[in-house]
């Protein structure tokens, strides 16, 4: 078999005579090293603890895995690092879900990352996405779905496990941050096996009394733990309760890096229990530190109203006058105009006037001359009169010529000059001898009366 040189080999030949092996370059080895390993390695899942993390600026994540005997390094490129429902960290056990590779520019031996879930959790974060993908698919989780918290809320309520760590949390928070604050508490376990249907029937509860109890958001809290301590609040029914509800939801479970599904389902998550307290009482505490500023505003703006009323109690005082002074300024005041308008109307009656002595020598110059108008209407009545009669004359002329000759044009005046009409069998007149057979039966009628004939022969002109 002859030898073939493989892709990048030097084509140069060798100084010997004997045909030798190809000399491969660096890269042609190593593409081929990444080539045969990603055919002969499939897509697997490798499981191990997570070193040597980091973040790079563009996204992408490095790390190294390793165990008791050995290590591995891992990329993970920014599309796929940043779906990850949870912030990987050094010392984490993880099973990565990874293609086997080479970096073919410096020969390391590397996995390609397409997936990270936390070790032994395998099914339940593969439940976890599953379910998180359907409701998202949906539209459950639409960021224009998110409703906004109340600024002051006047009490609000609270479901978590009375026994929790948690519940001491929120309290103490509410406590420091707006001791005013009523809060309701829809007691249930947050874990165990009927935690989620227990979770799921107090937010639907804590829904329908929503205004009986008065609580314009509610805070779901539980503190940290494992994926399968969280598990409960994974549910598909209590992620429809809390998008369903009557008002605001705020999530507050687990630490700063878990994600449940009631995360995503709920308008506002709070990257802890703590955390949840302060985003409700927001409103509430930042008018405490605005209050403080808002006292000295306000006194100035009473100030700069007082001063303001004072200026213009001056401005008025500088214009009172005595009543019997304002009566004879008024008198006089009254006079005038009352002089005032009689001059006025004098002038618009002396301009009546004399508009009307202009339009009556106007009207005088446009009146017609009637006697002049009445002697030319009876010379056209005359004139039109002797015409009628000369147009009604010469069309009865013209009328007694046409009958005339009409009546010299008639079918009687021609059949009297010795003329006939000869007619079929079916009354069509007939205009050659050819529209009839021999033998046919022709009717002809003259001038007086109407003959029946046979027709015994024919005579038709020659061609």
């Amino acid at each position: 078999m002859p030898n073939t040189p493989f892709p990048g080999a030097d084509p140069r030949p060798a100084p010997s005579t004997m045909q030798l092996a190809p000399i491969l370059t660096v890269s042609a080895l190593n593409r081929l090293a990444r080539e045969t390993l990603e055919a002969a390695l499939p897509l697997m899942w490798i499981g191990g603890e997570i070193s040597n993390l980091t973040r790079a600026a563009s996204g992408h994540l490095y790390f190294t895995l390793k165990d008791g005997s050995a290590q591995v390094r891992c990329t993970m490129w920014r599309n796929r690092a940043q779906l990850l429902a949870f912030r990987p960290q050094n010392g984490m056990q993880v099973e990565a879900r990874a293609l086997v590779t080479l970096y073919e520019a410096r020969g390391d031996f590397q996995l390609s990352v397409e997936a990270v879930r936390p070790a032994g959790m395998g099914d339940l974060f593969e439940a976890f996405k599953r379910l998180k993908d359907k409701l998202a698919a949906e539209g459950l989780f639409d960021a224009e779905a998110k409703r906004a918290l109340p600024r002051f809320p006047r009490a609000i309520g609270l479901i978590t496990s009375p026994a929790a760590a948690a519940l001491r949390d929120v309290l103490v928070t509410l406590e420091r941050r707006a001791p005013q604050l009523s809060i309701v508490l829809y007691p249930v376990p947050v874990q165990g096996a009927d935690a989620a249907a227990r979770l799921t029937d107090a937010v639907r509860r804590a829904s329908a009394r929503a205004h009986q109890d008065g609580i314009e958001a509610l805070v779901l809290v539980r503190g940290g733990g494992s994926l399968e301590d969280l598990w409960s609040f994974n549910d598909e029914a209590l992620a429809r309760a809390l998008r369903h509800c009557s008002v605001p939801v705020i999530s507050g479970v687990g630490h700063e890096t878990d994600f449940t599904i009631a995360d995503f389902a709920a308008d506002l998550r709070a990257p802890t229990p703590t955390g949840a307290a302060e985003l409700v009482s927001a409103g509430w505490y930042a008018a405490r530190h605005e209050l403080a500023s808002l006292g000295p505003q306000l006194e100035r703006s009473f100030q700069r109203r007082l001063e303001a009323l004072a200026q213009r109690l001056d401005r008025a005082s500088l214009r009172l006058v005595h009543p019997r002074a304002r009566l004879r300024q008024a008198r006089a005041d009254l006079d005038a105009s009352g002089s005032r308008l009689q001059r006025a109307m004098q002038r618009q009656l002396e301009r009546a006037h004399l508009r009307q002595a202009t339009l009556d020598a106007h009207i005088a110059r446009l009146r017609p001359d009637l006697g002049a108008a009445r002697l030319r209407v009876s010379e056209l009545g005359r004139r039109l009169q002797q015409a009628s009669v000369a147009h009604i004359s010469q069309r009865q002329l013209q009328l007694d010529t046409l009958a005339a000759h009409l009546q010299h044009l008639g079918p009687d005046a021609v059949l009297a000059r010795g003329y006939a009409i000869a007619r079929d069998a079916h009354g069509r007149v007939l205009r050659s001898a050819a529209e009839v057979t021999t033998e046919a039966v022709v009717e002809v009628q003259l001038a007086a009366g109407r003959l029946q004939t046979q027709v015994t022969a024919r005579l038709l002109p020659e061609a």
